[in-house]
């Protein structure tokens, strides 16, 4: 599908979707608990149907009823029938890889072509430290894998700059053996926030965790217990798309609401754009942040800690003065697609002028004139929207191929944006 985006402005209230990566992180957290747990106004999405369906699949139930997924857990995880399609979601994959490492047997994952491009190797690495089995079919570190437990074993090393799910796959499954785990980070830990959201839910499944001098660790033999409901909070990766759209094309002004402070790395792009120049206030007892169209100006931004926040980024450096340079990015590179390529070549085709490197993104926002184009999505959410909200501020028509799969992580993307006012047409 296609979506035909035409300079416009937008104006009003929309409301941010859930959160995609609480609404991971519950499911799979209910599952492992005994009880039943209703995960209510969660991100109903292809991705997270994706993490429903392995929690089927290892022994639990899940339904959908009255915005909420019901989750009766399985406790300790059985072997699946059958394969687990993981279909598009790496987090799916990643956290239930863990999952398999405690079950008695073998579990085998799959995926679309994008998943199976994607890294798994130090995970793997790592379930075999602990004595189980975890083997890439084609020996690269991707998938399909084949996983296998029981995992034994106190502590583990892991290096900490490829991915954070690993670490959160090796925390969530650590409370639910016997001795528990340390997990040592043996680099810098990227995309760090991701983990304190972990932390922070597991918390509130009654799970402790702690921080160590080394990386982080989590006793064993604990039970998973939410006292029979989780609330997901709102999703910042995706609201910083409707701010963007507010920042650039708001004249008369657009809320944002469903935006609660939380653990979300990703509120960073509440400061990242008023460093910029906008104008923007947040109320967050609300969560509501009201945003107008400004005169941005480049800023330096390092994504290490967000790399979901690079391409919104690259499209508001295109339309703002001067340079935006986005660093420490390699790691971005490994994501549904290389989407520090992705945004480089797409925007360019706009009019953007652009230079990439292998850790950083530059926009010239002085250097370029956006313009309308027909522009490839890559097949990833965020790409798609990225260049749909640069398609509000440029002169003519911009078609982004693929925007279906903004059902990833935000289905009503378009819609929203069209009843905000946005010239957007679907075919």
């Amino acid at each position: 599908m296609d979506a035909e985006i035409a300079p416009s402005s937008v104006a009003g209230r929309v409301t941010a979707p859930p959160s995609k990566s609480y609404t991971h992180r519950a499911i799979l957290a209910a599952g492992y608990g005994e009880g039943e747990t209703r995960v209510e106004a969660p991100l109903v999405s292809a991705d997270t149907r994706a993490t429903a369906r392995a929690v089927r699949a290892f022994g639990g139930e899940v339904d959908l009823a009255d915005d909420a997924f019901v989750v009766r857990g399985f406790g300790y995880p059985a072997v699946p029938e059958d394969v687990i399609d993981c279909g598009n979601s790496g987090t799916t994959m990643r956290l239930v890889t863990g999952t398999a490492a405690l079950a008695e047997g073998l579990t085998v994952l799959t995926g679309d072509g994008s998943l199976r491009s994607r890294p798994h190797g130090p995970l793997l690495d790592a379930i075999e430290d602990l004595d189980g089995r975890a083997e890439s079919t084609r020996a690269n570190g991707r998938a399909p894998l084949v996983v296998g437990g029981p995992v034994a074993g106190e502590r583990v090393s892991i290096p900490g700059d490829v991915s954070s799910q690993f670490v959160t796959a090796l925390l969530m499954a650590g409370a639910r053996t016997e001795s528990g785990l340390a997990i040592d980070l043996e680099t810098e830990l990227k995309s760090a926030p991701y983990v304190e959201i972990t932390r922070e839910l597991l918390a509130d499944f009654d799970v402790e965790t702690e921080r160590t001098d080394a990386g982080f660790a989590v006793s064993g033999a604990q039970s998973y217990d939410s006292g029979g409901s989780y609330r997901v909070p709102g999703d910042f990766s995706s609201t910083s798309y409707l701010l963007a759209a507010g920042a650039l094309a708001a004249d008369e002004g657009l809320d944002v609401a469903g935006a609660y402070p939380s653990a979300q790395g990703d509120t960073a792009i509440v400061d990242h754009l008023e460093r910029m120049g906008a104008a923007l206030s947040w109320d967050r007892d609300s969560g509501t942040i009201s945003v107008e169209r400004s005169d941005l100006q480049g800023i330096e931004v390092d994504v290490g800690d967000t790399p979901d926040l690079l391409p919104t980024l690259a499209t508001l450096g295109a339309a703002a003065e001067g340079e935006t340079r986005i660093v420490n990015a390699e790691h971005v590179r490994y994501k549904e697609t290389d989407r520090v390529s992705a945004m480089a070549e797409e925007l360019e085709k706009m009019g953007a002028a652009v230079t990439e490197r292998q850790d950083s993104l530059t926009i010239h926002g002085g250097d370029s004139t956006l313009h309308g184009a027909r522009v490839d999505g890559r097949g990833d959410h965020r790409i798609v929207m990225a260049l749909a909200v640069a398609g509000l501020v440029s002169e003519g028509t911009t078609t982004v191929t693929g925007a279906e799969h903004v059902d990833v992580s935000f289905p009503d993307f378009f819609d929203l944006l069209r009843g905000a006012g946005a010239d957007v047409d679907l075919d």
